[in-house]
């Protein structure tokens, strides 16, 4: 049995934390940030996938970006489908300013918590 999804959703949650404490504070490029920064984390995982892509478009809906709404309404689809599979880019921060298929740099600290993740 796959265990990482339980092992780094504690992660992305606390990044997602971190988001909605930006947010709460009007720093909405911060919030965004986290929220990269969560995808990160938790793109190996199909439900964490889709839940990041599913705060990604709540915040563009909330911020009236229309080619954000659109991306992350395809990441979804994408995130649902494709995870499970392994299409995913590594490091990908899940922004319609990427390419969905492009992969990017883990910053360490990420690194280090996917590792630890997935070790059983």
């Amino acid at each position: 049995m796959n265990r990482f999804p339980n092992r780094i959703r504690p992660h992305v949650t606390a990044e997602l934390d971190l988001a909605v404490a930006a947010k709460h504070r009007g720093d909405d490029l911060q919030s965004f940030r986290h929220m990269e920064r969560a995808h990160v984390l938790g793109q190996a995982s199909t439900r964490e996938h889709v839940r990041v892509h599913w705060e990604m478009l709540k915040w563009a809906m909330r911020k009236r970006l229309g080619r954000e709404v659109a991306g992350q309404a395809l990441r979804i689809v994408g995130a649902a489908t494709k995870t499970a599979i392994g299409l995913v880019p590594t490091g990908n921060t899940g922004g319609s300013n990427v390419s969905p298929f492009k992969r990017l740099p883990v910053p360490i600290d990420l690194a280090a918590k996917i590792a630890a993740a997935g070790d059983d």
